[in-house]
């Protein structure tokens, strides 16, 4: 039995953005791209697809923005804050962000607010995440047994997710956890 796609109106776009954006937060950009694979997935379909499609879509996206429900910065500062809190690195945090379709003046400032949130300078702040990523992924004094044979792994790891090398080596050569927790404390 084939599968047979609704009609792409200006009624369904908006219908399936209010549906998505319930369930996800997303920037503007987000939003088009989500609309357009609705689109694309009817074209497949054979769906009758409207009239200038592209114009539907960026007028939908215009009305969430208006509406407040659409928003790059909070958007953008809520992501970077959510990251930092998971262990992501500055970098990946950036390109996560801009992976999203937040434009670069958008990243900037959300990673200067989260700097002025935490009260730390952004070497600290990197410290801490790459402390949070190791304990949640078990690395370097985190690590209950076998640590001396997997430190080259724990330091790729650290670099895999963005950190400096010389920022991975003090996280994974700490004593202990309570040592990482001493240098953080002061960082």
């Amino acid at each position: 039995m084939k599968r047979v796609a609704r009609p792409i109106t200006a009624t369904y776009l908006q219908n399936a953005a209010a549906f998505y954006l319930e369930r996800y937060a997303s920037s503007a950009e987000g939003l088009r791209r989500v609309l357009r694979r609705r689109v694309r997935k009817a074209e497949m379909l054979d769906a009758p697809v409207m009239e200038n499609v592209e114009q539907a879509i960026e007028v939908v996206v215009q009305k969430f923005v208006r509406a407040g429900l659409l928003d790059d910065k909070a958007f953008a500062q809520t992501k970077a804050r959510s990251l930092h809190r998971r262990g992501a690195s500055n970098r990946l945090t950036r390109q996560r962000l801009q992976a999203a379709g937040v434009d670069q003046d958008t990243v900037n400032h959300a990673m200067a607010s989260l700097d002025d949130e935490l009260g730390a300078d952004p070497a600290s702040r990197e410290l801490k995440a790459a402390a949070a990523f190791a304990r949640r992924r078990r690395l370097g004094p985190y690590r209950t047994t076998d640590r001396e044979p997997n430190r080259l792994r724990d330091l790729a790891a650290l670099a895999r997710a963005g950190f400096a090398y010389d920022l991975a080596r003090k996280v994974i050569d700490a004593a202990d956890p309570d040592t990482l927790a001493g240098t953080l404390d002061e960082a």
